[in-house]
């Protein structure tokens, strides 16, 4: 869809509005000249430089020239995402403020947080999923297995002494690894780090055996020759990383994929909704964003909001279900 086409269907859709029966909410929207009328906020519940970060970045890039304002991306990092969700929460439903959600800051935290007040299902407008991010299971170079059935022989021998590195605690790499290691029928020890860089970094360095991790953390050390790549946590007979084998191809019906989605304050309205989402499949289909998600490891994926409600509560409950396996506690 050209550019001049997206701008006469969102001045179509604002008349509309304009001389519809709307709520108060929705009326104040179509009162304005055009949507939008001024940048807007996407709240990044992450720091700089993080994958959710530089994703966000990148289609802000595209998006700018299609919305013809800017896309302001505003770091709210914290309690591991909480702090930006609850920004977001509480902002003004009028289209001025989208959230990058992530399945560590919405399906992960609450379930590990006691603190956290929100319900990801019940408490946002769901615009988009953007982006699917495969973990990855790397190993270090010295461990004798080469492709995911030796790698599990070797695992079941180890009787539970195979060190399992995570970014700590109820991490998605702890969690992705829990599950992988009861899907493949073998005990591994966990050996928690304070990070995603620290503990690739001890696979790399022979001080632990393996871990599945989101793939922008290990991806540029597979390349380098310093960790060893077995397979990745998409779906069977997906490819987002060329010929790097899906983990379902041995082990049939595993799955534990990251993922990135947008969405805004309860009471967005619907026009809004629509044009942020039909914008954002735009863009998720240039050859700009594919080559730029690439980079990360990262799949452009766009979706509805029903489509991202079901995923949503689908990944929820795999969530829940890898957290009892793992033995975590909410705090």
């Amino acid at each position: 869809m050209s550019t001049s086409r997206a701008s006469r269907r969102q001045l179509i859709s604002g008349a509309l509005l304009y001389g519809a029966g709307l709520t108060a909410s929705h009326c104040v929207w179509a009162q304005s000249p055009r949507y939008p009328a001024r940048p807007v906020r996407l709240i990044v519940p992450n720091a700089p430089g993080s994958s959710v970060d530089t994703i966000s970045r990148l289609l802000g890039q595209q998006l700018t020239p299609l919305l013809a304002q800017a896309l302001v991306v505003d770091n709210k990092a914290g309690a591991a995402g909480a702090v930006g969700i609850d920004a977001g929460k509480v902002a003004p439903p009028d289209g001025y403020t989208v959230i990058a959600a992530s399945s560590s800051s919405v399906t992960v935290a609450p379930l590990l947080q006691k603190a956290i007040s929100y319900d990801p299902l019940k408490d946002f407008e769901l615009i988009s999923l953007v982006a699917l991010l495969p973990n990855v299971l790397v190993c270090r170079t010295t461990l004798p297995v080469n492709k995911l059935s030796e790698f599990v022989a070797y695992g079941k021998a180890q009787g539970g002494k195979f060190n399992m590195a995570s970014a700590g605690p109820g991490s998605v790499s702890h969690l992705a690894g829990v599950a992988l290691s009861a899907a493949a029928g073998f005990e591994a020890l966990h050996v928690p780090y304070k990070g995603g860089s620290q503990s690739v970094g001890s696979v790399v360095s022979g001080e632990t055996d393996w871990t599945l991790t989101p793939a922008p953390v290990a991806m540029a050390l597979v390349k380098g020759g310093r960790l060893k790549i077995l397979g990745h946590s998409m779906p069977k007979g997906t490819q987002p990383l060329g010929p790097v084998p899906s983990l379902a191809e041995t082990l049939p019906g595993f799955e534990f994929t990251s993922w990135i989605g947008w969405m805004g304050p309860k009471g967005l309205p619907p026009e809004v909704l629509e044009l942020l989402r039909r914008q954002l499949t735009l863009v998720l289909q240039t050859k700009e964003i594919r080559e730029g998600f690439a980079v990360h490891g990262a799949v452009p994926h766009s979706s509805t909001g029903e489509a991202f409600r079901e995923f949503l509560a689908r990944d929820i409950e795999q969530t829940r279900k890898a957290i009892r396996l793992a033995g975590v506690q909410a705090e």
